[in-house]
């Protein structure tokens, strides 16, 4: 075998929560047939499987996964500055990539600055920040197709995007992927969309790729975004709840409700941002913090990161049954406030995705 099982190994070191149990089965895969051969032994014995990344939008169960957890290790990348396209191995540090491609004047992701985690998982979650989303530059995708055992090369219209999901994300078992293409733009200058990133450039007359990935990251670190040593919100999942999106109808609901609790004043308004489809979304973490959850909120050795709502930090110490019983806790105060049911971001192992259960 060219793979080597490793049993009992302890999962919280790879996650960015430093949480959970540990793993049946381990193993690391550097390439396309170590992926295959340790996804067949699982199949032989009748064993879930388990993909494992970067791990920064993880949480996994205490009791740990009885089954094989495959760890994706390849690495590679293909830069083409004719045409834009670069093309990485699932296993590169996504925030690595986009240095590159932004020190090489290619425009497109420079917006996703910061974000931890690999290549691999940006495709899953349909991964976006700060106006940028991975899926308006993605042209392929190439996976493992687990049961035919074949790669295949998948089209961006294959791969059923949406916010902060994707076909692979709501049907986990199909694939595995191995590496993604984006189409870069060439010379391009930066997106800036989003208006706090506007708004951080606007003394720059001509600011550049360089300049709005330098801005995103102070913007990240000032909401501990970013993981870092000695930041005591480093242990974090990032963003715990998705922002809700509802029709209009809905949305001036929430606001009538925010409005009548006081707190829809003039210089207070409820954050919205029309989609362009008769949807709004909203803000999740100011509708977290109308509903009386205040930034830096402790639950023993779990709580509320204090740079920003919508983070759940890990403080040492702790389960995830803690960290998700605060997070039923944030989701029911919202629930309660302004009828809105708050939609988990991470990945769960073990762990009951709509939070009935720690």
């Amino acid at each position: 075998m060219a793979i080597v099982i490793r049993d009992g190994v302890p999962l919280a070191p790879f996650t960015t929560l430093d949480l959970g149990g540990p793993a049946r089965h381990f193993a690391e895969a550097d390439d396309a047939a170590a992926v295959a051969e340790a996804l067949r032994w699982a199949e032989a014995r009748k064993l879930p499987v388990a993909i494992l990344g970067g791990g920064s939008n993880l949480v996994v169960s205490d009791a740990g996964f009885d089954g094989l957890v495959v760890r994706i290790v390849t690495r590679g990348k293909r830069f083409d500055p004719a045409t834009g396209e670069v093309t990485a191995a699932a296993g590169e540090p996504w925030d690595q990539l986009v240095a590159e491609a932004v020190g090489r004047g290619l425009g497109g992701i420079e917006c996703l600055s910061g974000i931890p985690g690999l290549v691999g998982a940006t495709p899953i979650q349909n991964v976006g920040a700060y106006g940028q989303e991975v899926a308006q530059t993605i042209r392929a995708v190439r996976v493992l197709e687990r049961g035919t055992w074949q790669t295949r090369e998948l089209a961006p219209a294959d791969c059923g995007f949406g916010y902060r999901d994707s076909a692979f994300k709501r049907d986990p078992e199909r694939f595995v992927v191995l590496a993604v293409t984006f189409a870069l733009r060439p010379g391009a200058g930066p997106s800036l969309r989003y208006r706090e990133l506007a708004e951080s450039l606007a003394g720059r007359p001509a600011p550049t790729l360089g300049d709005a990935r330098a801005a995103v990251l102070g913007l990240r670190a000032g909401k501990s975004m970013l993981v870092a040593a000695g930041d005591p919100n480093r242990r974090s999942a990032g963003s715990f709840f998705m922002n809700p999106i509802l029709d209009a109808r809905q949305a001036d609901e929430v606001a009538a409700r925010a409005g009548a609790e006081g707190a829809g004043d003039e210089g207070n308004r409820m954050p919205r941002w029309p989609l362009g489809d008769g949807r709004i979304k909203l803000s999740a973490g100011w509708l977290i913090e109308r509903a009386g959850v205040a930034k830096g909120m402790r639950r023993g050795p779990v709580g509320v990161s204090s740079a920003h709502a919508l983070a759940l930090v890990h403080h040492g110490g702790g389960t995830t049954a803690e960290l998700m019983a605060l997070a039923r806790e944030i989701r029911e105060a919202v629930r309660t406030r302004f009828g809105v049911t708050l939609v988990p971001e991470p990945t769960f192992v073990g762990v009951d995705w709509n939070l009935a259960s720690g």
